[in-house]
């Protein structure tokens, strides 16, 4: 769908100031544009791959709106300038320019990719964009193509780096994996390009597993699809099963994505979820099995490592990256 988009060159200090002007004009789709620097506490709010670098702050701003295609624009424009001129009897609104044009829902969904470019995650991984091309390869690098869609997981994320880093350490090969919030699906392609023998992803957003599943055919491995007949996932030797489903709050789900089976389990979400996790996940696991857990923010670590302890695990390493925090565990001998 197109829009009309009008956009207000104006200073920080007259930001709200104008959108409650163009509030009052009805206008509802209202998108600022500035340089003031995101303060500490709110990065660590932030759970997201790409966090944006902003220039510095010179006290600039845009303003823009958006409005229908059969909506006269230039009337909008001459009421906005009215206002602003009231505005400027009060605050500095620089010079109030305003320019028209045409825009479409798919600009505002992809624009984020022109942060996402190809990196390295250490010596021997390196994650690729798909529509990106990759300039610079080792021999025995490990290229890995994603595209997030609207799933969490490109691999540039502190915590996603810690988990592939613990995958790296603790999956030998031939173990099984179960990926709990595959999001794209990026850690069951890392683990089964490392040598796990297979993988289960599960998500409880069925756009992110269809997000998975075409990721894990981009990057040349096999999707298994569990026949409608089977009350339980296959498994399925050389293959990535990705299922939707609440492994926290529904006990058939667990049954089905498989108990006390795999040598690898890894869930990076947020604290929040991991803590009643911490009481469910031992079910998938083998004796001796290992829990890597991410997604951690700094000030949550104890709460987590608490729910771990109380839930009859231990702590076998812990691995920090910035303000973030990985586990892995073990389920304690008794």
């Amino acid at each position: 769908m197109k829009w009309k988009k009008l956009t207000i060159e104006t200073t920080t200090e007259a930001v709200d100031f104008i959108s409650e002007l163009l509030t009052e004009l009805g206008i509802e789709g209202i998108e600022i544009e500035d340089s003031i620097q995101l303060t500490e506490a709110e990065k660590k709010q932030m759970f997201i791959d790409i966090l944006p670098e902003l220039p510095e702050d010179d006290g600039s701003a845009r303003v823009n709106c958006y409005l229908e295609m059969d909506q006269d624009a230039e009337a909008i424009r001459e009421q906005i300038l009215e206002g602003i001129e009231e505005i400027r009897m009060f605050v500095e609104v620089g010079s109030a320019n305003i320019t028209i044009s045409e825009t479409e829902d798919k600009d505002w969904m992809n624009n984020w990719k022109e942060f996402f470019k190809p990196f390295r995650v250490d010596d021997s991984i390196v994650i690729k964009p798909t529509w990106e091309k990759l300039d610079e390869v080792k021999q025995d690098d490990l290229v890995i193509e994603i595209d997030p869609g609207t799933a969490f997981g490109t691999g540039a994320h502190e915590t996603t780096r810690l988990c592939i880093g613990n995958l790296k350490k603790y999956l030998k090969e031939g173990d099984a994996l179960l990926d709990l919030g595959c999001g794209s699906g990026i850690l069951s392609i890392i683990g089964k390009k490392l040598g796990a023998d297979y993988a289960v992803g599960t998500d409880i957003d069925v756009n992110a597993v269809a997000t998975a599943k075409e990721n894990v055919e981009v990057n040349g491995l096999t999707v298994y699809e569990t026949p409608a007949t089977e009350a339980a996932l296959a498994r399925k030797s050389g293959t990535i099963e990705l299922v939707a489903g609440n492994v926290i709050d529904d006990r058939a789900f667990r049954e089905v994505v498989g108990l006390g089976c795999y040598d690898v389990v890894v869930a990076n979400i947020l604290a929040d979820i991991i803590i009643p996790l911490s009481g469910v996940v031992a079910e998938h696991m083998k004796p001796g099995a290992v829990f890597i857990s991410s997604g951690i923010i700094d000030m949550k670590a104890e709460e987590v490592k608490e729910a771990l302890l109380a839930n009859g695990f231990e702590i076998v390493e812990t691995v920090t990256m910035k303000d973030w925090v990985s586990y892995v565990a073990r389920v304690a001998e008794k």
